[in-house]
């Protein structure tokens, strides 16, 4: 698939691909740990995925122009926060109302999660969707194209399962979480696919060197599953968030959402995907390993520094960061 722009600026997705195809952005995080270098940078308090740190283009254009490769883009939504309107506006100019999330505050990714659901099963209750976090970082985009596609395909195969995306790990890294794979979920030998053991959360390194020795993988967080296996996942682990979202009257159109989502999250307490959700129903998953992406997450600035130093950045040096 070959990803152009429109005349108003719109990124589109041209050639084959599957009608039933949905991508969710989840760029509602609030950047915290990051600020010390984006303030550097910026000159305010705008969160990570609005900050251009690796190039010209902001991290959530960069991720909404990595997603028109794989999925149109009147079927990619974005869940924003309304407090960062002010920072988002220009990322988004010409996109859809329809394709705009607004949450009233940041309250975990399992919300906005199911927000994204919701809206999808709204429109496509066929709809097979993959979430990509707004601030990560491929050096090899296309490889990482033909991984979700390979993910798309194994979700369609296997309607039960979620996929994850596994990084091949460089590194006996303690600040990611990683994915334990269990047995090939497709016979036949070169199999890219494994059923999940388990999960590890920010092992020590010595934890971390043996998960590397046994052949584990970073977990990115990039997700694809039909509606039915996300829905699933949640039923099992939070049964309440899923039902006061599919609540939500199926009158209330897209963008006029406010009142009704402020009731919603007023109710319900804040939930994180990969602890409360992912990690409880392994047996749900299925994992796909990527190499040679050249994956970083840069929620850290240690790693955001990283990756601003290999890219030959024109911005701060490690000791401004410190020293700020």
């Amino acid at each position: 698939m070959i990803a152009t722009s429109g005349l108003d600026g719109q990124l589109e997705a041209t050639g084959d691909h599957d009608f039933h195809r949905w991508g969710v952005i989840l760029a509602g995080g609030d950047g915290k740990r990051l600020l010390p270098l984006t303030r550097r940078i910026t000159g305010d308090e705008r969160p990570k995925q609005f900050c251009a740190l690796t190039g010209s283009e902001t991290l959530l254009k960069q991720t909404r122009r990595r997603v028109s490769r794989m999925v149109p883009t009147l079927q990619t939504l974005l869940v924003m926060n309304r407090a960062h309107e002010c920072y988002y506006a220009d990322n988004v100019a010409g996109v859809s109302s329809t394709c705009l999330l607004v949450q009233p505050y940041n309250h975990g990714t399992a919300t906005a999660i199911a927000y994204g659901l919701t809206r999808v099963g709204q429109t496509d209750p066929q709809g097979i969707v993959a979430f990509f976090p707004s601030d990560h970082h491929f050096a090899n985009e296309e490889a990482f194209s033909n991984c979700v596609d390979l993910a798309f395909i194994q979700a369609k195969s296997h309607p039960e399962r979620v996929i994850l995306l596994g990084i091949e790990p460089e590194a006996a890294e303690e600040a990611y979480g990683w994915i334990e794979p269990g047995f090939p979920l497709a016979s036949g030998s070169g199999t890219l696919i494994s059923e999940v053991s388990r999960f590890w959360e920010k092992p020590p390194r010595s934890v971390a060197s043996w998960l590397m020795r046994r052949g584990c993988l970073w977990n990115s967080f990039v997700m694809v599953g039909a509606l039915g296996a996300f829905r699933n996942l949640i039923q099992h682990t939070l049964p309440e968030l899923l039902s006061r979202f599919e609540s939500m009257p199926a009158m209330v159109a897209p963008g006029r959402e406010h009142r009704a989502l402020g009731e919603i999250y007023q109710k319900l307490p804040p939930a994180d995907f990969s602890a409360e959700v992912l990690s409880a129903r392994p047996s749900d998953l299925a994992v796909i390993c990527g190499r040679g992406l050249g994956w970083s997450d840069l929620g850290d600035p240690e790693r955001a520094l990283s990756v601003l130093n290999h890219n030959g950045s024109r911005y701060l040096a490690q000791a401004d960061i410190q020293d700020s």
